[in-house]
């Protein structure tokens, strides 16, 4: 049997939760190295445009599970298919996004099967021998754990959102699909859904901004940080924060930039009375461009930036504030 690297293929909300095919594009780079082909595996109803979209960006074949029953998310059901089909076909590594979704699915998977798993990694790579180095923060992102599976199979981790580049879409690229049918001893849901509504979403996502505001400590007080939201609109941009200010409270996590949060690449990074620790220096390395605003010229994100400004990160942003108001005026 071939070896095989696995992306389980979560489809919904396509167009902006980019993860799985930044999972093919990097799944691509592993299976070269140790002589693999890579799979997504698709499980849902309706779904052959997103077995074509997977194709085009470098699955090089699409396992389906297609079903009205599967239509709607049941995580016993959607377990014991990954579970059934992974006995069947053996990968060697099965990659799953770092979603909400995938954050429930990836362990139970993992259980099933006997095998390991390492949550939120922010790297992936393959060792000489050929096992997958599962890179991930530990301790609360203050320290990066190197991990491995050396014993059992399949290897498994869920990776973060923005981590890797897709493969840009590509028509002339074929593919395999198979079609599995819907096994007829499946778990009925414990669970019904009788309704759901969406949470409301930023303007954009905040690794896909080309502006990103970050504050930290320095700002003050969740008062002094809400300016930030205010220069964000300003400049077309989204807010992102530190973890002291996520866990005091002065905004949600979803803003979290760090290793246990989101990893950013603006062209743009403001980042306003930020320190630098090192959980939070890993995920704005790709920033193209930093301005940095710190009272501390020694400050590791005043060191790492391109414009680094020795001021009160709260008094600064006020002036950008109102210099930017003042402008659109004119």
């Amino acid at each position: 049997m071939n070896r095989s690297i696995w992306v389980f293929a979560d489809y919904r909300n396509y167009f902006q939760n980019r993860v799985t095919l930044q999972l093919l594009a990097k799944a691509n780079q592993l299976a070269a190295q140790i002589g693999a082909e890579v799979c997504a595996v698709v499980l849902g109803y309706k779904i052959d445009e997103y077995v074509a979209e997977y194709i085009a960006h470098g699955a090089q074949k699409v396992v389906v599970v297609e079903h009205r029953s599967l239509q709607k998310y049941s995580m016993e059901k959607y377990a014991v298919l990954m579970e059934r089909l992974a006995r069947d076909y053996q990968p060697e590594i099965i990659l799953i996004g770092a979603t909400a979704f995938g954050r429930e699915l990836a362990p139970r998977v993992a259980k099933r099967l006997g095998t390991g798993l390492t949550a939120d990694c922010i790297g992936l790579e393959m060792t000489e021998d050929g096992l997958l180095r599962q890179i991930a923060p530990s301790f609360g992102g203050n320290l990066v754990a190197e991990i491995l599976t050396p014993e059992h199979r399949p290897q498994m981790a869920t990776v973060r959102a923005g981590i890797f580049q897709e493969i840009p879409h590509n028509n002339s690229l074929h593919g395999e699909v198979v079609r599995i049918p819907l096994p007829k001893d499946l778990p009925k849901d414990r669970l019904r859904l009788i309704a759901y509504q969406r949470q409301p979403q930023r303007d954009q996502r905040l690794e896909d901004a080309r502006v990103v505001v970050c504050g930290g400590r320095g700002m003050g007080s969740k008062k002094k940080f809400k300016k930030l939201f205010e220069l964000a609109q300003l400049l077309a941009g989204e807010v992102g924060a530190t973890r002291p200010v996520v866990y005091a409270g002065w905004i949600d996590n979803d803003a979290l930039v760090g290793q246990a949060g989101r990893n950013i690449r603006p062209q743009i990074l403001f980042s306003f009375g930020i320190s630098g620790a090192i959980q939070h220096t890993a995920a704005v390395t790709d920033a193209e461009f930093i301005i940095a605003v710190n009272k501390n010229p020694n400050a590791t994100m005043m060191k790492m930036a391109d414009v680094a400004v020795v001021a009160d990160a709260n008094q600064l942003c006020s002036a950008l504030i109102k210099e930017l108001k003042d402008r659109i005026q004119t």
